[in-house]
């Protein structure tokens, strides 16, 4: 287990020029990726992804991206702003890039004011979807098959870790693992409470003011836990500390830490830049290893 406060994070930022905005999301193909079959003989459900392919001569690594409970795309049909920053951000490293959506095919647009326990889209199903991708994208002979990493926000934090959690039998038995995940702000508690034994390094970023998804159930979790997972506690954040909106209050939000009185939502610009240049220099760690 490796606890750290993250204010010393920053200064990677000059190191691996992981600044947002440096350059535009590139042009995406939209392809359809199956969601693992829930059963022998059944056909998993298509899942509306964008593919954005990096170029590179040689097979490369590739990132699955997986949405928060906002979904993936903004009132255009297209993926939202923070989805084509983070995009830009990875492919300019020259990595492939999936980002997969979890409710269109499913007739959702969003999850975060439905109750847990009464959401119309489980993490069993993200589950499903994210082993899906994971093996569409071994399938592309663009992609290093090897080199595969899971990225999630909330909602698709939690994917991330019930996709890389070997207490699932699901999980144990498939045929595609990723080499590395992260995981922004997840809620850690329901794959704590199941004893969770990752598949891969993993590493979580979280905010310490989070009123939303707590930080200390991914604190506890990786002090307690198996050495492979890496918790960054970025202070004076709450949830979204990656983004650029300003905080604010989400009162149709009936989750969170005190259910009822809402959650807070909003960038913190340090937090930012120090949790994108941890999240590269951990994809190219990862990366570099043969």
């Amino acid at each position: 287990m490796r606890h750290w406060r993250a204010a010393a994070c920053i200064a990677l930022t000059a190191a691996t020029g992981a600044m947002p905005g440096q350059a535009a999301a590139p042009e995406p193909v939209a392809v359809q990726v199956p969601s693992l079959a829930a059963g022998q003989g059944a056909t998993g459900l298509a899942l509306s992804g964008w593919w954005y392919t990096a170029g590179a001569a040689d097979p490369a690594p590739a990132v699955l991206l997986l949405h928060g409970c906002g979904g993936m795309l903004n009132k255009h049909g297209q993926p939202s702003a923070k989805m084509r920053e983070y995009v830009a951000l990875l492919h300019q490293r020259g990595w492939h890039v999936l980002a997969l959506d979890s409710l269109s095919a499913r007739g959702g647009t969003e999850l975060c004011t439905q109750r847990i326990g009464t959401r119309k889209v489980t993490q069993a199903e993200r589950r499903r979807d994210a082993l899906g991708a994971l093996q569409w994208l071994a399938a592309q002979p663009q992609v290093d098959a090897r080199r595969l990493a899971l990225l999630g926000w909330s909602n698709g934090g939690s994917t991330v870790l019930a996709t890389t959690n070997l207490a699932h039998a699901l999980v144990r038995g498939a045929d595609v693992q990723p080499r590395f995940a992260a995981a922004f702000y997840p809620g850690c508690e329901a794959e704590s409470q199941r004893g969770y034994r990752p598949v891969s390094d993993t590493l979580l970023l979280v905010g310490q003011l989070d009123d939303w998804t707590a930080a200390e159930p991914c604190q506890r979790l990786a002090r307690d836990g198996p050495p492979r997972v890496t918790v960054l506690t970025y202070e004076g954040a709450y949830h979204g500390f990656d983004g650029s909106a300003p905080l604010r209050l989400r009162s149709d939000v009936p989750n969170g830490v005190h259910p009822g009185q809402g959650v807070h939502v909003g960038g913190q610009p340090a937090a930012r830049a120090a949790s994108q240049a941890a999240l590269v220099q951990a994809l190219q760690a990862a990366f570099a290893k043969p």
